[in-house]
Order: structure tokens, then sequence, then C-alpha cells
């Protein structure tokens, strides 16, 4: 449990350094934006390809991939009906508050808080890969037929999933992992010393974000959906992964700590992104995910507590 608050201090340590760092805008404007995008496409992929190169993938993809999978398309599903059934919302916008609830912000939060609190970055791996080799893609297919009044191309979301840098480099290390193979020194330590930028830029950045916006405005007229999906993602997830893994599956200790941890990450700001490409439900897309940042960590360490 200590190993547990120490992790959990380093993080907010340094997201409470990113705030300071952007109120004060001693990086500029667009400083946020500029710590993003080398964290997604350079850091972090350098430190994917590092860290699982090496990792156990009996140990990652057994259980945890199980859980990752069913507990969000059980959160999901039950949001969904919910959404429906009782606010009555058109099915685009049901599916886009489905996806705000179930779907964990697995690369910019989840990466340092699997290395620093769960000790391992590797653990991270069955939720990024589930959600962007396979949950991420279902949604765009259904939204862009829903939303465009013509059939959705499977070829062009194929592209899209190949386009990303964290599949790819996803991809190359489980690649390395299976096959047994190193990369030569000269290889290894730029990506290695790339790969350790990933987790402060991710949480810097993390951290000017927060208090940009100010979350549900009555104008908006979705509240209900933003709270509802915020209380999935924040608490029907998790207990849903920890249902399935200690009582399914029989897991226990740290594995079923990390399962359920990685099921309390916020929202995943790809869900904005989405929303805003479709033009479904941009409001509450935008809110769940500020609200979930903001109370996924006292959710996480409430977690800790009680698995401690």
């Amino acid at each position: 449990m200590l190993a547990v608050i120490e992790g959990f201090s380093v993080v907010w340590l340094v997201i409470l350094v990113g705030l300071f760092v952007g109120r004060t805008k001693v990086l500029g404007e667009n400083a946020q934006v500029v710590l993003s995008r080398l964290s997604f496409f350079v850091a972090s992929p350098a430190l994917l390809v590092g860290t699982l190169g090496r990792a156990n993938l009996t140990t990652i993809f057994a259980e945890p991939l199980l859980v990752a999978a069913i507990s969000a398309v059980f959160t999901a599903g039950v949001f969904l009906l919910i959404t429906k059934l009782w606010l009555k919302r058109p099915l685009a916008e049901a599916l886009l508050g489905a996806m705000s609830s179930s779907t964990a912000n697995a690369a910019n939060l989840g990466i340092p808080i699997a290395a620093y609190v769960l000790g391992d970055a590797a653990l991270i791996a069955p939720v990024l890969v589930f959600q962007l080799a396979f949950y991420t893609p279902c949604y765009l297919l259904l939204l862009d037929s829903l939303t465009s009044g013509r059939r959705a191309t499977p070829w062009r979301v194929v592209l899209q999933i190949f386009r990303n840098p964290m599949i790819l480099a996803t991809a190359a290390g489980l690649i390395l992992a299976a096959t047994g193979w190193t990369l030569p020194d000269l290889l290894a330590e730029p990506i290695h010393l790339i790969g350790g930028a990933a987790i402060p830029a991710i949480l810097m950045a993390f951290g000017m974000s927060l208090g940009a916006n100010k979350p549900l405005s009555a104008a908006d007229g979705r509240r209900a959906d933003i709270l509802l999906a915020t209380g999935f993602k924040l608490v029907v997830h998790p207990c849903a992964a920890f249902l399935l893994g200690h009582v399914a599956l029989g897991m226990d200790g740290p594995a079923l700590f990390a399962v359920v941890v990685t099921a309390a990450l916020p929202t995943a700001q790809n869900v904005y992104v989405t929303a805003q490409r479709y033009q479904v439900g941009v409001a509450a897309a935008k809110d769940t995910v500020l609200i979930t940042t903001i109370l996924a960590i006292p959710a996480m360490f409430a977690v800790a507590f009680l698995l401690g």
C-alpha cells in the first residue's frame, strides 16, 4: 500500500508541475499541444517498444485482456440501454455516450499509472491493444454508418488503425517479445532515451489541461448524460472488472489490482475527437473527459485502498 501511495504521489506532483506551468504560460500558448503530440507520436511509442519487447506475453494477454474486453463491452451495453430507454437519445448520440462510459485513457494517463503505481508499463498493453485494434474501430464503423447515410468502409478504418503510432509501436514490441529478438544497442539506447520523455511529457500536458473548461453547462442540456457516463466510467467499469476478474476468473493480488485500476482510468480524449469528427454528443463527450480526468486519480486511489 505504501508503494501505491508513493506511485500516486509521484504522478500527482508531476501533474501539479504541469498545472503550474500551464497557468504561468512559461512555455507559451501551445505547450500542451506540443507536449501531447511529442508523447503520442514519438516518446510513448518508443516507451512501448522498449517495455513490451521485454514483457511476458502469457501474463499480460491471458486473463487481463479478457477482463479489459468484457468489462468494457458490458459497461457500454448497460449504458446504451439506459440512455436509449430513459434519456431517449438518438442512437448515434447514445453510442458516443457508451464510448465515453467505457473507453479508458490508456495512453495518456494509463502508461504513467501502470509504470509508477502498478510497477510495470507493460500492464497497460491489454487495454491498449483491445481499444486501439478492436473497440474504437467498431465505434467508428457504427458512427460512420449512422451519421453519413452510407455504408461504412472497413478498409478505411483498417488504414486508420495502422496509421496510429501507438498501435504500430505495440505491434513492434509484441513481435520482439514473442520472438525473443533483441534490438542492437545502436537502436535500443536511443529508443530507451526517447521513451524516458514519455511519462513526464504526458503528465505535464495532462496538468496543463486541467481547469481549462467549465463543465456541466445548463445550456448544453446534457447534464444527466455527463453524470451518468462519469459514474459508469469510474464506478461501474472498475466494479465489472473486479467481479469478472475475481469472481469469474479467480484473479487476486497484484493481477486483480492491475485490471481494476486500468478499468478505473478516465475517459479517453479520443472520444471527444470522435464526437467532434461526427458532430454527435460533443458537449457530453468534452465534459465527461474533463470530469473523469479530474476524479480518476482519487477513484484509483480508492481502488488501491479497498484492494490493498
